[in-house]
């Protein structure tokens, strides 16, 4: 096997998890949206059948494999049109940093329940004056005795109201330097001065986001997740496959779009032959699936770096995947719905929702700028801009 194909296993892994979403759908999926309801059915019978926590350990009830695991089953959930955005936070950035930094204890408590989708946990990292910048937060954790008291606030947290905790970044003081270094703490979302407050979007989706308010939370020494001086390394533990698994929801998104595209350009007739003979539709859908396929191979390169442990070289990689998926999954909405003409602005036809989602891709979870600088800097050698 090389390293640009994928393993019988994953492929069957695939097929499989697209035939279970297939059974929901699309329609389905936008029907629970727009009703302000939960997708928990799916959720629940993608846990059952083992692919909610494809990637953590066997002994703590996952399938004990790699990150490029849980990535495809998010893209295939994608790809028949119900994007699971808590599979990137739940068991991809939450699940990776407890397995790899937790206590025994600590797996034990939170693991199993991340597998079978009973205690779903979120990532509480973005805040409202920090933005971009996660060096400038300012939520601190502080020691009283034997409990941890952590104030601040966050800002476009996912799908707070459907989890159990939340992982959040904080930042403790050093004792011998007096500076502050980020650390990660598991909060309970029915904790005493946590609050939260949902964020009104235009995305269609059945996952909301949410503004967080943490006010003297009083949390338990086994609270913090990892070494107290472990610092940016255990944090970046979860972003590598947090970029992952956001290049793989977008990939995901752009196959499903194309998709629906190529079906309706092969059934429209306009000029006495179907749209899809002319080059001025067929040209764009080409293009955008060539890029889409590029992305998932930088996605797939950058999933076998992070489950070979080498989180330098996957840091670049992942996040060129996110950047090369969230241009693919733009250009592909926008090519499926110009495909469509007065079709892909309707509800009935399902193009246009998706056009703010795969924009989203763009800006979270870390912006295409962002990533610019990173490869600017780290890829070219070139001077830091900001």
């Amino acid at each position: 096997m090389t390293d640009f194909t994928e393993s019988d296993e994953r492929i069957e892994l695939r097929r499989q998890v697209a035939k279970l979403a297939k059974g929901y759908g699309r329609e389905w999926f936008v029907e629970r949206a727009r009703a302000g309801e939960k997708t928990t059915e799916l959720w629940l019978e993608i846990a059952k059948a083992g692919y909610l926590g494809v990637n953590i350990p066997e002994e703590y009830g996952g399938g004990g494999g790699g990150i490029g695991d849980v990535a495809a089953v998010c893209e295939e959930l994608a790809a028949q049109g119900c994007p699971l955005l808590m599979m990137v936070v739940s068991p991809a950035i939450c699940g990776t940093v407890i397995a790899r930094y937790g206590t025994e204890a600590q797996k034990q408590e939170w693991l199993p329940g991340i597998c079978d989708g009973t205690a779903t946990m979120a990532f509480a990292i973005t805040e409202p004056d920090a933005g971009t910048n996660s060096h400038n937060i300012t939520t601190t954790a502080r020691r009283d005795g034997d409990e941890w008291v952590l104030r601040g606030q966050k800002i476009y947290i996912s799908g707070v109201d459907e989890s159990a905790n939340v992982l959040v970044v904080a930042r403790t003081e050093d004792a011998r330097t007096g500076k502050l270094k980020p650390c990660l703490f598991v909060v309970p979302t029915d904790s005493a001065g946590f609050e939260f407050t949902a964020i009104p979007m235009e995305i269609v989706s059945p996952e909301k986001q949410f503004q967080v308010f943490i006010d003297d939370v009083r949390l338990p020494a086994t609270a913090i997740v990892g070494d107290e001086d472990g610092g940016l390394v255990q944090l970046f533990a979860g972003l590598n496959p947090e970029r992952i698994m956001a290049a793989s929801f977008s990939t995901g998104l752009a196959r499903h779009a194309l998709e629906k595209a190529s079906s309706y350009a092969q059934e429209r007739t306009v000029f006495k032959a179907p749209i899809g003979s002319h080059q001025a539709i067929a040209h764009p859908l080409a293009m955008a699936h060539i890029e889409n396929e590029l992305a998932r191979l930088m996605t797939q390169k950058a999933a076998a770096l992070v489950d070979a442990g080498d989180d330098m070289a996957a840091g670049e990689a992942a996040n060129m995947a996110k950047y090369a998926a969230a241009e693919a999954a733009v250009h592909a909405v926008d090519a499926a719905v110009q495909t469509h003409g007065g079709n892909g602005i309707t509800q009935e036809y399902g193009m246009a929702g998706l056009l703010v989602a795969a924009r989203a891709g763009r800006i979270a979870p870390v912006s295409r700028e962002m990533i610019l600088n990173f490869v600017a800097m780290h890829s070219l050698g070139l001077p830091k801009s900001y």
